[in-house]
């Protein structure tokens, strides 16, 4: 019997070692000269002429990159996909201007906004292709892990008595406008006092989807120096504010398998002083734990059992005039041991 276990073990080890060693090589897309490449192990190769390419995102099967082509002056963003398949590019929709897109976490469906209006594109010949109308009103957006209904805000109301609340909605993929098929998943209660917001906006979702990210945003010139990032659960229930912050997408990140929130932290829009990497236990514990030695800004990060953080100096005594150039330098840091290292010069 012993040997018969020994054989099978064997023999799962090398077909396991040998799917490993058969698979593809990890790929990358990215943006070169404005534009769009992908590197495929030591392999690169460029997919776009002459067009301004910005923000490429994968599908969740890896079979498509969709992509923006606008220009230098931001006076047109229009939305294209990369069929890797048939090594070519195409627009879903001739007309599509957007800067805001998501695929489906599920299928080949690329859901955006036209103004505030939210589309999701139909499936033809297994690709996304047309749109549907699913909503007005939307300010902002993100797909439930479930891949079926959304998550919107919408831009709360300025009114004669001051700005009302930003609701949040749930509303289905195939709601078709039909308002009777979208529900009220939360109200955020503001106050120019406590939380001030406008609106609710980067969306992102935790490892195991039981809660939601965002920054509650207020009015232009004040999300410049202060935002409000937020925490809610995924049936609405719990809410919490966790911290002020800028108003940068990449400076909020879950990590990957644990309901810890990382962010950078601090108000103020200059990044020369007074921007920590935090780390938050969701739901939030009274006092969260910073990462940055006294004397220094971290810019970036990227989540996992170890967090890699961008750091620079501060620079307390730059008043006014051009922005002084900031050196940073990358560091790992250990989240169980603390320790931090340096693995970059510069």
């Amino acid at each position: 019997m012993a040997i018969k276990v020994l054989v099978l073990l064997t023999f799962l080890c090398c077909n396991f070692l040998s799917m490993a060693s058969a698979q593809e090589p990890l790929t990358a897309a990215f943006v070169r000269d404005h534009q769009l490449w992908i590197k495929k192990g030591d392999q690169e190769t460029q997919l776009t002429k002459g067009q301004y390419v910005y923000s490429p995102k994968w599908s969740f099967d890896g079979r498509f990159i969709a992509y923006i082509d606008g220009e230098v002056r931001g006076e047109k963003s229009n939305l294209f996909v990369y069929y890797l398949v048939k090594q070519e590019s195409y627009q879903p929709y001739e007309m599509i201007e957007t800067s805001n897109f998501k695929w489906s976490p599920i299928k080949n469906e690329l859901a955006y906004l036209s103004g505030t209006v939210l589309n999701v594109t139909k499936i033809k010949d297994g690709r996304p292709k047309g749109f549907e109308n699913v909503s007005l009103g939307v300010s902002d957006f993100e797909w439930f892990p479930s891949g079926q209904d959304f998550i919107v805000s919408s831009q709360a109301n300025l009114l004669p008595t001051g700005w009302g609340q930003v609701q949040l909605f749930r509303v289905p993929v195939d709601a078709n406008l039909d308002a009777e098929k979208i529900k009220s998943f939360y109200t955020i209660q503001t106050s120019t006092s406590d939380l001030f917001a406008i609106t609710a906006e980067h969306f992102k979702w935790s490892y195991d989807g039981k809660w939601v990210s965002f920054l509650a945003t207020p009015t232009a010139s004040w999300s410049n120096d202060s935002n409000t990032l937020c925490v809610l659960s995924s049936k609405g229930e719990h809410f919490q504010a966790v911290v002020k912050m800028l108003w940068y997408e990449d400076w909020i990140k879950w990590s990957p398998s644990a309901n810890q929130l990382a962010y950078i932290s601090g108000e103020g829009r200059f990044f020369v002083e007074n921007k920590k990497t935090t780390l938050a236990e969701i739901p939030v514990a009274k006092k969260q734990k910073q990462y940055t030695p006294s004397g220094y800004v971290d810019l970036d990060w990227i989540s996992s059992d170890e967090m890699i953080v961008a750091r620079a100096k501060e620079n307390k005594e730059w008043k006014e005039g051009p922005m002084p150039t900031m050196y940073t330098t990358l560091y790992v840091i250990n989240l169980k041991s603390g320790e931090q290292k340096q693995i970059t010069l510069p």
